[in-house]
C-alpha cells in the first residue's frame, strides 16, 4: 500500500464534510455520526475551533476516523498531522502542496477538476484523489468520461453531492465514495440537533458503492 493511499481508511460510502464553529459540537457530532453508521468525518480548516476540534475527536471518539480538509498550504499539512488527523484533504493542489501531501506521514485525498490535474496527481503516486467541485465541473458525466482514459484512478467527489444524487456518483466503478455537507450541516450543528444528523447518517450509511 502507498503511504498516500487512503483505500483501507474509507469504509463508509460517504464522507460528512464538516464545520465546526464550537469545540464543544465536535464530540457530539462525532458521536451522533458514529450512531448512524458513518465512522468516517472530514473536518474542514475554516474556523478558529477545527484543529481543537479535531483533537476532541481524535481523545473521545476513537472509532471514528477524522480526516482534515480544506488544506491549502504546506503550513496546513503540518498543523493538521501535529494535531493527529488521520488523513488529509485539499480541494485544489498546486505542486508545492502536492510535494507536502505526499511527504506527510498520512494519506491523502488532492483535489483535482481537470483530467491534466489528476494527472499530474497521479504522477506524485496519489491513487484516490477529491474531484472538487464535482457538480460544477461536470459531475457524474465526467467521471464516466475518464473512466477509461484513467483506468488506474479512482476519485472521492464532493461539491454538489447530496442525498438526493449520492447514488449515481456511488454507482460509478471510479468512485471510492463521496463527501458533502448535507448530512451534518452548520445549521444542524449550530443548533445541536444531533439527532437529525443521526438519521441523515443512517440513510447515508445505507448507499451503497
Amino acid at each position: 500500500m502507498l503511504l498516500s493511499d487512503p483505500t483501507p481508511l474509507i469504509a463508509v460510502p460517504v464522507i460528512p464534510v464538516v464545520t465546526i464553529e464550537r469545540v464543544a459540537d465536535a464530540v457530539p457530532l462525532a458521536r451522533a455520526l458514529l450512531a448512524g453508521g458513518l465512522s468516517v468525518v472530514e473536518v474542514t480548516l475554516r474556523t478558529p475551533a477545527a484543529l481543537d476540534a479535531v483533537r476532541a475527536i481524535l481523545a473521545e471518539v476513537p472509532d471514528v476516523i477524522v480526516g482534515v480538509g480544506t488544506v491549502l498550504r504546506p503550513l496546513d499539512v503540518t498543523h493538521a498531522v501535529d494535531a493527529g488527523a488521520d488523513f488529509l484533504v485539499s480541494p485544489g493542489t498546486p505542486e508545492g502542496l502536492a510535494q507536502a501531501l505526499a511527504d506527510a506521514p498520512v494519506p491523502a485525498l488532492p483535489g483535482c477538476a481537470t483530467v491534466s490535474e489528476a494527472l499530474a496527481l497521479a504522477a506524485f503516486g496519489f491513487p484516490v484523489l477529491k474531484f472538487f467541485p464535482a457538480g460544477p465541473s461536470g459531475g457524474v458525466p465526467w467521471l464516466k468520461a475518464v473512466a477509461e482514459p484513467l483506468p488506474d484512478i479512482r476519485f472521492c467527489p464532493t461539491g454538489g453531492v447530496n442525498g438526493d444524487n449520492a447514488a449515481a456518483y456511488l454507482a460509478l466503478r471510479n468512485v471510492l465514495a463521496v463527501g458533502g455537507s448535507w448530512v451534518a450541516p452548520a445549521q444542524a450543528i449550530a443548533a445541536g440537533d444531533f439527532a437529525g444528523i443521526t438519521a441523515r447518517a443512517r440513510v447515508a450509511a445505507a448507499l451503497r458503492r
